[in-house]
C-alpha cells in the first residue's frame, strides 16, 4: 500500500511512503474424536467440506480416531470459522456430536 505525504508543508512535492503488509494469521481446523460419530461420516465431511481425496480423508479420519484429533485444513480465520460452523451444523442435523474447532497455527 502506498500513501502520499507532503515532503515540505510549503512545497508541492510529495514523498511516497510504503507501508508493510503482513499475511493474515492462519488457523487449523481440527476434528476431535468422540465415541458416537461414525468413521464414514467423518470421511464424508472431509471430502465435502475440505475437498480431501478418499485416501487423504481416510488418513485424517484414522488420526482423529487414534490420536484424538486430526487437521482437516489450514485457513484464514474467517474461512476456518465458516467451515467449523458448517460442519457442526451438518453433524447436528445428522444427530452426531462431532466436534470441530479452529485454533491459531503455532508461530515459528
Amino acid at each position: 500500500m502506498t500513501r502520499r505525504t507532503p515532503a515540505d508543508p510549503g512545497s508541492n512535492t510529495q514523498t511516497l511512503e510504503r507501508t508493510q503488509t503482513t499475511r493474515p494469521r492462519l488457523y487449523r481446523v481440527l476434528l476431535l474424536n468422540d465415541d458416537y460419530t461414525p468413521m464414514d461420516f467423518v470421511v464424508m465431511v472431509l471430502g465435502q467440506y475440505f475437498r480431501k481425496a478418499e485416501p487423504e480423508a481416510q488418513a485424517i479420519m484414522l488420526a482423529v480416531h487414534r490420536k484424538g484429533q486430526g487437521v482437516a485444513g489450514v485457513y484464514t480465520r474467517e474461512v476456518a470459522e465458516t467451515k467449523v460452523a458448517q460442519v457442526t451444523q451438518h453433524a447436528r442435523a445428522e444427530g452426531f456430536p462431532l466436534r470441530v474447532v479452529a485454533e491459531p497455527e503455532p508461530d515459528l
